[in-house]
């Protein structure tokens, strides 16, 4: 076994375990669970990594040898994979789709998840939470309404193909589709989310990451 996986249930991490089926890359999986108070994830992880977060990845066997590689945040993750893959589902050849590939692979938590994010602190505040959420939501319907146009002019986020990109849009999107508005009114969004719910490799990744409550 080559990569190991620190999966945290229904966090950003499933993404890790799809982007790894997608690729046929072999892994192994180190389940982790939240704190049904907190909703944090466990110390445990801090054994991994200082930050304590997950996705975390383990490279055991780094290209060139040497020792194992320690790999956290999704973007650095993806990246870091692809490359192991010798540029699989990475950079498009054509300069148009690989400018939309590097913009969309940092745009889904550069941009689009930190609004989404603010959400879900405010749904758990009490009295003010309700009229602050009012507030935020239309800075993601600009987002959402954004990924919209740009899925109905093309299939996939960098272009007519599939690519990572794509993977690390699928978090964001779903937890939209989950608390933050996104529904059947943006209906390319929707029918790309199903779309990727539907590839054999995304199924073989919830097998493998358990419980998900966006899929």
């Amino acid at each position: 076994m080559t990569i190991i996986v620190h999966h945290l249930e229904n966090s950003r991490s499933q993404r890790v375990l799809w982007l790894l089926e997608e690729l046929a890359l072999p892994y192994e999986v180190k389940r982790y669970e939240r704190n049904k108070a907190t909703m944090l994830a466990p110390p445990e992880l801090r054994r991994v990594h200082p930050l304590g977060k997950s996705p975390v990845i383990e490279d055991t066997a780094p290209a060139g040898g040497g020792t194992p590689q320690v790999v956290a945040e999704t973007g650095a993750i993806v990246e870091y994979l692809v490359d192991k893959a010798d540029g699989r589902l990475g950079e498009p050849a054509h300069r148009a789709a690989l400018l939309r590939y590097r913009h969309f692979l940092h745009y889904a938590e550069g941009s689009l998840m930190p609004p989404l994010l603010v959400k879900l602190v405010l749904a758990r505040v009490p009295l003010f939470g309700k009229a602050a959420q009012k507030k935020i939501q239309p800075m993601i319907d600009v987002h959402l309404d954004y990924v919209e146009a740009e899925l109905a002019s093309r299939p996939w986020f960098a272009g007519d193909a599939f690519t990572a990109a794509d993977v690390m849009m699928s978090f964001p999107l779903e937890a939209a589709r989950s608390r933050a508005g996104l529904n059947a009114s943006r209906p390319a969004t929707i029918a790309w989310l199903e779309t990727i719910h539907a590839r054999p490799a995304y199924q073989a990744a919830l097998k493998a990451g358990g419980p998900y409550a966006y899929a």
